[in-house]
């Protein structure tokens, strides 16, 4: 059985009215990735993003450019983070 991990990334600038979440769901569920996406109240993206160790690290990498429209300043990750186990990729509203 292959490890997996668990990292939670709060992504910074201009991420919200860009279709950010939508944008990390898919990316999120083409690399077989689980885990939610919301936005915060400070302006920001939160993601926790859960599976294989490479397709994590490769999605923290592709949030540092996000969908067309965004402009991302900071990427600030830390291991862990709670998560809803829905087994699949979830937009959490509000």
């Amino acid at each position: 059985m292959s490890a997996t991990c668990t990292v939670s990334v709060v992504i910074q600038g201009r991420v919200q009215g860009v279709s950010y979440r939508a944008w990390t769901q898919a990316e999120a569920r083409a690399r077989q990735l689980s885990g939610t996406v919301r936005n915060r109240d400070d302006g920001s993206v939160e993601a926790v993003f859960i599976g294989a160790p490479e397709a994590v690290e490769e999605i923290v990498t592709l949030c540092w450019a996000g969908p067309p429209g965004a402009c991302v300043t900071e990427v600030t990750v830390r291991e862990g983070g709670d998560s809803p186990s829905s087994g699949g990729f979830e937009i959490l509203r509000g």
